[in-house]
């Protein structure tokens, strides 16, 4: 057994701890979800049932998202969307690229919404309990880009900076050695996030409408990305623009104007 500074290596079996910090944040996600969803008068053992729901829907959905928007370095490989297309063997494979949160997001939360309608559960209060939990999950999930020594920002010389060793550099910053830990500032958005989170369901309990938690969470996550994407070093290109800072941008608005429309006061005269 040898131990690495991205996992554990067992013989010829690795055990990445990227992947351990998944499992550990979705396991976290739904103890909080189960204690939440029993604040909302919900059955709390309902949320572990989801947990290999939720987590299959997710990383489907991680994976297409970065099938569908792979990162500008590997487009210039030629790892194009067109590209998994026609080699489907790669597509499955995780070891080559990465996972999308955007569509980890999107598939699972698609995923528990059909179970939902199959056990007839109030997907809506269910959103809700668990919109907390999955911003703790995805605060804990990005201490694995840490130890993959991926997702980092601009060169920087802060008293913070973070050491990229030159095999994880991108070849344009070959000889750059330190960099903004975006990993880690968007943990602690997403530990805020959570917070806030936390404090809204509490503070406006019997004014909160089901679905207005996760919109308080969808705003709060994509004005982060939206700001965090102008120190990414590697976007997803769609054209000349940012894919993804671009969506979490649509994402904030939408999810705002939503929260809105949903609790606008309508004048009695009218």
């Amino acid at each position: 057994m040898s131990i690495q500074f991205d996992g554990i290596l067992i013989g010829t079996f690795k055990i990445y701890y990227y992947g351990v910090l998944i499992v550990l944040g979705a396991v976290a996600a739904t103890w909080l979800a189960s204690r939440e969803a029993k604040r909302y008068g919900e059955n709390p053992d309902l949320a572990w049932d989801l947990l290999p729901i939720a987590l299959i829907g997710g990383i489907i959905g991680a994976r297409l998202w970065h099938v569908l928007l792979p990162p500008a370095s590997m487009v210039e490989q030629g790892i194009t969307t067109a590209y998994y297309l026609t080699h489907p063997l790669d597509m499955l494979n995780l070891r080559r690229g990465g996972l999308g949160i955007p569509g980890a997001v999107i598939g699972g939360l698609l995923a528990v919404w059909i179970y939902s309608r199959s056990k007839k559960f109030p997907m809506g209060v269910w959103a809700n309990a668990i919109a907390p939990g999955l911003a703790l999950a995805q605060a804990i999930g990005r201490w694995g880009n840490y130890f993959n020594q991926e997702l980092y920002g601009a060169p920087t010389n802060l008293p913070w900076k973070l050491y990229i060793d030159p095999l994880h550099r991108l070849p344009e910053y070959a000889n750059v050695e330190y960099y903004h830990p975006l990993f880690f500032y968007e943990f602690l958005w997403n530990l805020l996030n959570m917070g806030i989170l936390l404090w809204v369901a509490r503070r406006f309990e019997g004014k909160l409408k089901p679905w207005d938690v996760f919109l308080v969470y969808a705003v709060i996550y994509g004005v982060g990305r939206f700001v965090l994407e102008f120190l990414r070093l590697d976007p997803a290109p769609l054209g000349t623009i940012n894919a993804n800072q671009m969506i979490m941008l649509a994402v904030a608005i939408v999810s705002a104007g939503a929260l809105f429309w949903r609790h606008r006061r309508i004048d009695s005269e009218l």
